[in-house]
């Protein structure tokens, strides 16, 4: 398996990730229990699947009721979703921390450069108020790699941070904000900045503390807030190894291992069209330990420059999970 987990993190082309997801799925059908049933309960000839946009996904919601993890391997890790009081919790149960490592670091590399070259301020206090948070786990592990002292979590202490953030804004060094919704707003409602050598991203609604906002209104408050350009997003859930990372106006981008599709929501067997929107299907070929392909309950669009935006919600959906804003 270490082999083609290797060639998942080195895929170069549409038709070479079609090679890899067929892999994937082939694993997954011989030794995922749970997967396997889901195909048999659909009545899907797996012989006639020849395509990666013909693989049948599994409910996000199974992710709350089943143990969801390939035949004889072992959780590392498990991580639990966010929620409000007596909502049920998904759980993901990690083979290898390494997988999720490689994935995010690489993600990030793709994306944003060298680690290496930023300091990282994290203003995540519901994450970091509960157990098992996936997200906390990843910005732990991006800030164990930059060299700058500065870099941490800062729970309830927006004085420290507004200080922290101006001064290594000053000195023109490179600055990654990472920031749950609600919290970001706390920030700016009691300071006023004028960030040039700063990215402000935002993960995450506003977790039961404040009224949902359409997507737009909340960069615009932020943006001036914080006295930036664009607000840039990350997309990434607990049921996943893999991010998408938007550098502004709500459009995201994926790394080589992870597409987006979209389904009809009257029939989630049938496939939608660039620009229809419909429920986010997730292919995450780094979560081949767990289940790689993932119906979720979200709701967008995709586009021909495999690009994608998140629009919203089932209405019958729990709230809960990472850049989930009403519209």
């Amino acid at each position: 398996m270490d082999a083609l987990i290797d060639q998942i993190f080195r895929i170069e082309s549409d038709s070479n990730f079609n090679q890899l997801a067929m892999k994937v799925f082939d694993y997954q059908v011989k030794n995922n229990i749970l997967y396997q049933e889901f195909i048999h309960y659909l009545g899907i000839d797996i012989n006639k699947i020849q395509d990666y946009l013909d693989i049948p996904f599994l409910p996000i919601s199974f992710f709350k009721s089943h143990q969801i993890i390939t035949k004889n391997n072992k959780a590392e890790e498990v991580f639990l979703s966010s929620g409000t009081t007596g909502m049920e919790q998904s759980k993901h149960y990690v083979s290898e921390l390494k997988v999720y490592e490689q994935s995010f670091l690489q993600c990030f590399q793709q994306f944003y450069g060298a680690i290496e070259s930023y300091t990282i301020l994290a203003l995540l206090p519901n994450y970091l108020e509960r157990k098992g948070s996936s997200l906390v786990y990843m910005v732990d592990q991006l800030m164990a790699r930059t060299p700058s002292n500065f870099s941490g979590f800062y729970l309830h202490n927006l004085d420290a941070l507004a200080e922290t953030l101006k001064k290594l804004d000053e000195r023109g060094e490179k600055v990654l904000l990472i920031g749950v919704s609600y919290a970001l707003l706390d920030l700016i409602e009691q300071y006023q900045f004028q960030l040039k050598h700063t990215i402000v991203m935002e993960t995450g609604g506003m977790k039961g503390q404040r009224k949902e906002m359409v997507k737009e209104e909340l960069h615009d408050v932020l943006c001036q807030g914080f006295g930036v350009k664009y607000i840039h997003s990350e997309y990434g859930m607990t049921e996943l190894l893999s991010q998408a990372y938007s550098h502004g106006n709500g459009i995201f981008n994926t790394p080589p291992w992870l597409k987006i599709l979209t389904r009809d929501p009257e029939d989630p067997l049938q496939r939608l069209p660039h620009n229809k929107v419909g429920g986010i299907n997730i292919i995450d070929l780094a979560n081949i330990y767990s289940c790689p392909f993932i119906a979720t309950q979200d709701l967008g669009k995709t586009h021909s420059n495999h690009t994608f935006e998140v629009l919203g919600r089932f209405d019958n959906s729990d709230i809960r999970g990472c850049n989930l804003m009403v519209v």
